[in-house]
């Protein structure tokens, strides 16, 4: 069964596109779906993210936020 990673993230955000990028790249590796969340839509995210984004999140769990690794990503998905 596929995962779902959760990307929460904000407009004009240099990190948050990075981190899309990584994530569809390990996508080739890994069955997963991305949703991506904009904390701005949203005041509990936006509380709760304001300065960690972008936020990765798979299985309820934060995996990891600003500068994203795609190792630490990877190790979590497979």
């Amino acid at each position: 069964m596929s995962k779902t990673v959760m990307l929460y993230t904000k407009e004009t955000c240099p990190l948050c596109d990075e981190a899309y990028s990584i994530l569809e790249d390990l996508q080739t590796e890994v069955d997963f779906t991305i949703e991506s969340v904009d904390i701005y839509q949203n005041d509990a995210l936006l509380e709760k993210f304001m300065v960690m984004i972008p936020v990765v999140e798979v299985d309820g769990e934060i995996v990891d936020y600003g500068r994203i690794s795609r190792k630490n990503i990877r190790k979590r998905l497979l």
